[in-house]
């Protein structure tokens, strides 16, 4: 959760470079000017948002807050992402456009790549959502829910129904309902770590 404006610049370095999104030269300016990343612009808004809510409480931030608020609806609708603030660590990767679903009280840790048609959520009417760790790559289709667990370095493989806890490290978890289907090395799968 960000709770200073040098953390708010850490998620932001972690988030670009997890999407690969280059910055550097004058041609990647101008590239994202002509073709703008929308999930690199979602992103940076969530980011934003997150900092004006947890550290710029005076009267004089409120507007700006409002701003952000109406600005990130705008395009988490345009793009199909039902994600809410402080939920995810920095070096968050959206892969696609399409349908993304996460409770208010899931957390997710850093270095997560997430994929379209994802719901993190709550189950049976209680507020208890998923928590899970850092290194986590969750393939499209995956359905995660209920008071669960998911340990660090894990693979969600792609239309999993995890319901149930995994406090082993490093397995791809994948099926309906979820099992271990393996050990694996999630550097092989989030180049960037």
């Amino acid at each position: 959760m960000i709770s200073s404006y040098s953390e708010y610049k850490s998620y932001l370095e972690q988030d670009r470079i997890a999407l690969g999104v280059r910055n550097d030269h004058f041609s990647s300016k101008i590239k994202d000017f002509l073709f703008p990343n929308y999930i690199w612009r979602f992103e940076q808004t969530l980011r934003k948002l997150e900092y004006y809510y947890n550290c710029k409480n005076s009267f004089w931030s409120k507007p700006t807050y409002y701003y952000l608020k109406y600005k990130f609806r705008k395009i988490s609708i345009k793009l199909g992402f039902s994600i809410p603030i402080n939920v995810f660590g920095p070096g968050l990767a959206i892969v696609h456009y399409g349908t993304i679903v996460v409770n208010t009280n899931a957390r997710i840790g850093k270095n997560c790549r997430i994929h379209a048609c994802t719901n993190i959520g709550a189950s049976g009417g209680t507020s208890h959502a998923p928590q899970i760790g850092d290194n986590v790559y969750i393939a499209p289709g995956a359905k995660i829910y209920g008071k669960i667990n998911v340990a660090n370095n894990c693979a969600i493989g792609a239309n999993a129904v995890v319901n149930k806890s995994f406090e082993e490290t490093g397995i791809l978890i994948a099926g309906n309902p979820a099992k271990k289907i393996k050990e694996i090395d999630i550097k092989k799968i989030i180049k960037h770590i």
